[in-house]
């Protein structure tokens, strides 16, 4: 009777505990259905998505549709490329229904001439292949063509292309896939709201003032072009040159930037007060400033026919300008124990030039000064004859950010510095790179007071129209003390621009490019879609050589290891009933 009761009672909890359950389940996804939430595992957040592309998603009212040309059988970084793709895709989709793709593969056809036809229409959309060699286990090897990228469209707008593989020129192939994986949010969500923008924002180069030219920029210039409306401006004392003006219903007149952004990269020659009050009543107004000044004169065009120049100071009447922002630019040059090198012609053999390369100080590599994401896990930054520079007191209302800095083995030399190429052939004396580093760049965000309150220039106030402002509206420059960290090198034998960082002598590709696209991107579109791209993800890649070194070592061990536990637990198993039961 007692064991009847039990066992009804058993059934009786069991019942409960299913019924229990039951409800927990049914009242787990009605609230479900009400309230969002996804659980990131990932020590790194792979998965969690940053708030501004949450926003971006959230604001869609029409599809947005990925046609991803990563479908096929691919080598194993491609195939890894493919899921974390989609899996992207997926976040998107988990919080936005107007998020939809397809992955395709262009070489799908058997037929040549219909694969080639597919090929020239991806060429002319703007995608780029990758030829990629596949190597057998038996030691042969095939050629194969990859197009690492996708079309996005929206509504009726035209389609636009985005590479998904990060090339650059130096990077070995593991190096590229982890970089396209660490930048596949940025990517993506970059390209959704490149294809719902109505208009692109302005960005203008300024010239008049001695700066770079046209051919020295063309790299950033070109890549800027993808996003932005890019010009070149010279000012020339026009008041209408950076502003346009709007009169309303009560005929009262108002000034609004004509550009999102301006760009001042390394003027030689002095602003005049007209052109220097036109760019301060721009950022009055709300304008954003990219200033790359020297205060330092220094070129290596001057060692190329002697051993030695001297580098001077270099007025630009700026230094007022800028010490109101609230930074103040040295008259002087840093050397940097970690630095660039420099090829020397040492001799002739066979009628080739033998070269040698020799670190050469002048060409600090400048690190991130600060944790703002606009350089944050950024890669190191080559500096030509770069100034140090310094936030100052008068501006207690800016925020000053310090983005760029030297090593901590930097020595400062003040003008006038006299540099030669026979420190080359010296030894460094350590104990005089003592300095630790310095900063060279600096972000000022705030509300400006303007250099001309209460002191116009007669000439200008005369002007109509000038719309005089005695402080900004809340607004963000840039200041860098070195004009060439935006000047691409020049291929010595074709006379073409090349790509911006990419030293043509050591084949090293330093960040340059990455931190002026990180600037404009800051400057004109905030601090949220520069987190996105400053993300890092680690990728964790499998070593080729130890899979293929022991792989008949863990195919054995993954073969007979589960067989040995379970037989293993078997035995176990056996042996405690066999004693429970025993002693009974």
């Amino acid at each position: 009777m007692e064991m009847e009761n039990k066992r009804k009672s058993l059934k009786k909890n069991q019942i409960v505990a299913f019924l229990v359950t039951v409800v927990i389940v049914v009242l787990v996804n009605v609230i479900g259905s009400y309230v969002f939430t996804r659980f990131d595992l990932t020590s790194e957040k792979r998965y969690t998505l940053s708030p501004t592309t949450k926003e971006i998603l959230n604001d869609l009212n029409d599809y947005v549709y990925f046609k991803v040309y990563l479908e096929g059988d691919f080598p194993a970084g491609f195939k890894k490329l493919r899921r974390e793709t989609k899996e992207m895709l997926d976040e998107f989709r988990a919080y936005s229904k107007f998020i939809d793709y397809e992955f395709i593969n262009p070489s799908e056809s058997a037929d040549a001439a219909e694969r080639n036809e597919t090929y020239k229409q991806l060429y002319q959309a703007g995608l780029n292949p990758t030829d990629v060699v596949v190597k057998n286990r038996d030691g042969s090897s095939k050629q194969m063509v990859i197009w690492p990228g996708a079309l996005v469209s929206y509504r009726n707008n035209t389609e636009i292309a985005i590479d998904l593989l990060e090339n650059q020129i130096g990077q070995s192939s593991e190096q590229a896939l982890n970089a396209s994986m660490q930048n596949l949010e940025f990517r993506l969500i970059d390209a959704v709201k490149k294809v719902i923008r109505l208009q692109k924002p302005n960005i203008a180069f300024i010239e008049g003032h001695g700066e770079l030219s046209e051919q020295e920029v063309h790299d950033i210039a070109q890549t800027l072009a993808q996003n932005y409306n890019v010009v070149r401006l010279e000012i020339d004392g026009k008041i209408d040159a950076l502003m346009h003006r709007t009169q309303d219903e009560e005929s009262d007149v108002k000034a609004f930037p004509s550009y999102d952004a301006i760009i001042i990269a390394k003027p030689t020659l002095p602003f005049d007060e007209r052109d220097k009050f036109l760019i301060d009543q721009y950022i009055m107004h709300g304008g954003k400033v990219l200033w790359m000044v020297e205060p330092v004169y220094a070129t290596m065009d001057s060692l190329q026919s002697q051993e030695s120049t001297i580098g001077l100071e270099q007025d630009l009447n700026l230094d007022d300008m800028l010490f109101k922002y609230g930074v103040r630019l040295n008259r002087d040059l840093l050397l940097d124990l970690t630095c660039a090198s420099l090829p020397i012609r040492t001799g002739q053999v066979a009628g080739q030039a033998q070269l040698e390369f020799f670190r050469w100080y002048y060409f600090p590599l400048l690190q991130a000064a600060s944790e703002h994401p606009m350089v944050r896990n950024m890669n190191a930054i080559k500096a030509d004859f770069v100034s140090s520079m310094v936030a100052t007191t008068s501006a207690n209302d800016i925020e000053q950010v310090p983005l760029l800095k030297t090593s901590d083995y930097t020595k400062v030399s003040g003008t006038p510095v006299f540099i030669t190429l026979a420190m080359l052939r010296q030894a460094p004396d350590k104990r005089m790179f003592a300095s630790k580093g310095k900063n060279v760049a600096y972000l000022l965000k705030g509300s400006f007071p303007s250099l001309y309150a209460n002191r116009i220039p007669q000439e200008i106030a005369e002007d109509n129209g000038t719309n005089f402002m005695e402080e900004s509206v809340p607004t963000a420059m840039i200041v860098v003390a070195d004009g060439d960290i935006i000047r691409n090198q020049i291929d010595i034998k074709t006379r073409k621009p090349l790509p911006l960082g990419f030293d043509q002598y050591t084949q090293n590709t330093y960040a340059n490019k990455e931190f002026i696209e990180n600037a404009i991107g800051y400057l004109v579109e905030g601090e949220g879609m520069i987190d996105i791209r400053s993300r890092e993800l680690k990728v964790r890649l499998l070593d080729d050589t130890k899979i293929n070194r022991e792989r008949t070592k863990w195919q054995v061990v993954n073969t007979l290891l589960p067989i040995a536990v379970i037989i293993a637990l078997g035995f176990v198993m056996a042996f405690i009933r066999k004693k429970k039961y025993s002693k009974k």
